[in-house]
């Protein structure tokens, strides 16, 4: 039987990946306020990433668990801070885009591995989600420099 914990964090993975990939596409298509509610949305998943934080401890999860739960809470920490807080235009200074880029990818490459605790299938389609979001991510930095 299939855990909670593992299957609220698959679920958990799939949801950031496909409010990311919308986020996105809002961006192409050149509409900030849904971007910007869409991304408060997505500041909610830190109270299941806690939640998963709390538990892991209980399930006896390997190191590198703690480690992506983290990154992805840090992620979402500096994303609040940056663009919902502070309210920086960040995006123009090479720097800061080159770490927020490296935590945006090591916080949700790591919910794949969050999500394989579920089992293959999850996984499989964790795995297609984040490929899906990372191009994407790409195709509308390239197109729109956000």
């Amino acid at each position: 039987m299939l855990d909670k914990a593992n299957l609220i964090g698959a679920i958990l993975a799939q949801i950031i990946y496909t409010i990311m990939i919308l986020i996105f596409i809002l961006r192409l298509m050149d509409k900030p306020k849904l971007e910007h509610g869409l991304g408060l949305v997505l500041m909610l998943s830190v109270f299941p990433l806690a939640y998963l934080l709390v538990t892991a401890s209980s399930l006896e999860r390997p190191s590198l668990y703690y480690i992506q739960i983290c990154l992805m809470l840090a992620f979402l920490i500096i994303e609040l801070l940056l663009d919902y807080i502070l309210k920086l235009d960040f995006r123009e200074i090479r720097w800061i885009v080159i770490i927020y880029v490296t935590i945006f990818f090591a916080g949700t490459g790591g919910m794949i591995g969050v999500a394989s605790h579920a089992g293959r299938g999850w996984t499989i389609s964790a795995v297609l989600l984040f490929l899906v979001m990372a191009v994407l991510s790409f195709v509308q930095r390239a197109i729109t420099g956000l």
